[in-house]
């Protein structure tokens, strides 16, 4: 079963959030060696898995099983077994909780801090709520398609506060249609591709295709969480959501969320909470790195908004084939780790790439 062993990993990160978020831990999404790696390790009532989603170890556990049980069908990705999509979900589960973002906002309760119960999700999180939709939904999914094995039945465990979350398959996906489908869609399209003839990138591409398809649903699905920001500075709800509309670009470029390439885009996100009179580039206590990372996410979202929402549309139409994905990846990757890329250079280079199309 799950062990919880994990206060002095917790705290080691704690004392190390002015330099930088921790999200590794010997080359894996920290915490990784805590949790399942079998679905008989999650708690089980009845014949019926039972996790609790709002437990930082039972929901990374989701991650990993999720991991394992597609990684058959990812021969597409690359023959590293780091190479899937997934990946991404697991270190930004673990930024989450290292910067802070996981524990109670309200300062109500010891949810999520390393006096209380450092493991704890809670219910008034923001980033909690965001993250049940990307986690508790596609493994419900992927179960019900039967990745995590035959006939194996699944029911989240409920907390007070949040009785109106959907629990089950079937509950889910009368709840949220287009999100359920989704997901099936792409784990259906996991096994189809093991039978598909399409050349091996075009195969990557198509199921990227299919996985950001999910990602966005959920992402938008997450708005039944929006009450809750409530609860944070107007820099931490401004920086959450300029997180939430980077979303749109990774997406359309089918960007390949293996651990290397999320690990190089998740280190550099800001590891603490922000609060009121954080302005970057010029956050004292924040990395270079992490003070230019705030910087462009907020550019990207403040230019957007100037163009009333054309930004995203204008790289959505720049995302209309294989080759200009992945140019449009490696735009991504410039823009947001290299800081000597000029974001006007960014903005030039999309808007000839839609003439390509």
């Amino acid at each position: 079963m799950l062990q919880l062993t994990v206060l002095g990993l917790f705290l080691t990160c704690a004392v190390s959030l002015s330099s930088s978020a921790v999200i590794l831990e010997n080359g894996m999404p920290i915490l990784w060696a805590q949790t399942a790696s079998q679905v008989t390790d999650l708690p089980i009532q009845n014949g019926v898995l039972t996790p609790d989603p709002w437990h930082f170890l039972h929901c990374m556990s989701l991650y990993r099983l999720m991991i394992a049980a597609t990684d058959p069908f990812m021969g597409s990705m690359g023959t590293n077994a780091t190479d899937s999509p997934l990946w991404g979900l697991p270190l930004q589960l673990g930024w989450m909780l290292t910067s802070g973002r996981l524990a109670d906002p309200t300062g109500a309760t010891t949810c999520g801090l390393q006096t209380g119960d450092p493991m704890c999700i809670s219910t008034q999180s923001w980033w909690g709520c965001v993250t049940y939709f990307v986690s508790a939904l596609p493994f419900l999914s992927a179960a019900q398609q039967g990745f995590m094995g035959a006939g194996v039945q699944v029911q989240m465990q409920l907390h007070t506060g949040v009785e109106d979350y959907c629990t089950t398959y079937a509950d889910c996906a009368a709840r949220y249609p287009d999100v359920m489908s989704k997901w099936d869609a792409f784990f259906q399209g996991l096994k189809a591709a093991t039978e598909s003839p399409l050349p091996e990138n075009e195969k990557k591409d198509t199921l990227l295709g299919l996985y950001w398809a999910a990602q966005m649903a959920s992402t938008y699905a997450s708005a039944a969480c929006n009450t809750k920001q409530s609860h944070y500075s107007s820099e931490e709800v401004s920086f959450a959501n300029s997180w939430l509309n980077s979303a749109e670009y990774v997406a359309a470029a089918h960007f390949q969320s293996n651990l290397e390439k999320s690990t190089q885009f998740i280190s550099p996100l800001p590891s603490r909470v922000l609060q009121e009179g954080d302005r970057a580039p010029n956050i004292a206590d924040l990395s270079q790195e992490e003070n230019h990372t705030l910087y462009i996410f907020s550019w990207m979202k403040n230019i957007n908004t100037l163009l009333g929402g054309s930004m995203v549309r204008l790289w959505r139409s720049a995302m209309c084939s294989v080759t200009t994905r992945e140019k449009g990846s490696e735009m991504l990757e410039q823009l947001l780790l290299n800081p000597s890329f000029a974001s006007n250079s960014f903005l030039s280079i999309v808007t000839g790439m839609t003439t390509s199309c």
